[in-house]
């Protein structure tokens, strides 16, 4: 019976690369503190946005049923 842990590695989101998923890695699922960071950096800059279906910013606020006369 083999009761080491498999050691665990997937793709870094940042960079890419081979990166340890595994307590022993503290940046994980990262490669690097660096990876960390710069994902971080660019959630806070909003690099990362949801598409949404919002109006165009001419266009009527509200249910564009309450606006007929």
């Amino acid at each position: 019976m083999n009761s080491e842990p498999q050691i665990r590695e997937v793709r870094c989101p940042a960079c890419g690369g081979k990166s340890i998923y595994s307590a022993a890695n503290p940046w994980r699922p990262f490669c690097s503190e660096r990876c960390r960071q710069r994902d971080l950096g660019a959630w806070a800059s909003e690099e990362f946005r949801m598409p949404t279906e919002a109006p165009p910013d001419d266009a009527p606020y509200g249910d564009p049923r309450m606006n007929e006369d």
